[in-house]
């Protein structure tokens, strides 16, 4: 039980609750590390999928309590939220770089097809919830609508530019860039480790299936 105790304060007396057990004061809360919280949430995904997410077991990953997660990561939507702004990111990042290196359009096209299988290989166990949208916070939700987008719009940058330089047959840019991104997008869902078939192999199997103009 707590003991009472009086202090004098500058001639006014204050009662004082102190506990018998020691306690630092003032002690920071823990910060949560986003990167982390990303990294413990694609790990899960990975063993068990998305049933395998939530406050308990991300916390138990991150071995911290389950109060200290909830006060930065209030749900399971906001963690898949986290792993999803940074593998978007990541993926945004690298398809700037493809399309900026200066390079011939042929090769960036080729480059973003290698990007876009690499990260379907990678992200397997996640890739069609962030490119379907589906199990994310409504503010989550609405920056994925603005970054499927805005990467569409990269993606068919390109192809329009290989249509025009008549390394891709014309056609309908926008059915062209839609059926070449979910070809790629669609490794995730039947790649499997154990069949030995390289990322490599499906990116040339890939490109060889693109429609040239030749």
């Amino acid at each position: 039980m707590a003991r009472r105790r009086t202090e004098a304060v500058e001639g006014d007396v204050v009662v004082a609750l102190v506990e018998n057990r020691a306690r630092p004061r003032g002690r920071p809360r823990l910060a949560i590390d986003p990167d982390a919280v990303a990294d413990a949430v694609a790990e899960l995904f990975a063993k068990g999928g998305s049933e395998a997410v939530s406050i308990v077991s991300v916390a138990d990953k991150l071995e911290v309590s389950r109060a200290t997660l909830y006060r930065t990561v209030p749900t399971k939507e906001d963690l898949i939220g986290i792993l999803f702004e940074r593998s978007t990111l990541e993926l945004t990042n690298d398809a700037v770089a493809i399309m900026a290196d200066g390079r011939d359009v042929r090769q960036r096209l080729h480059g973003l097809v290698a990007l876009q299988v690499d990260a379907a290989v990678r992200m397997r166990q996640y890739m069609p919830v962030f490119f379907g949208g589906a199990g994310f916070a409504p503010e989550v939700f609405e920056r994925w609508h603005s970054w499927s987008k805005e990467y569409e719009q990269l993606w068919a940058q390109c192809v329009e530019h290989a249509m025009e330089e008549e390394v891709l047959e014309s056609a309908n840019v926008v059915a062209t860039t839609r059926l070449i991104l979910g070809m790629c997008i669609w490794v995730s869902r039947w790649y499997r480790p154990n069949e030995d078939i390289s990322t490599a192999e499906i990116t040339q199997s890939a490109i060889k299936l693109l429609p040239s103009a030749s």
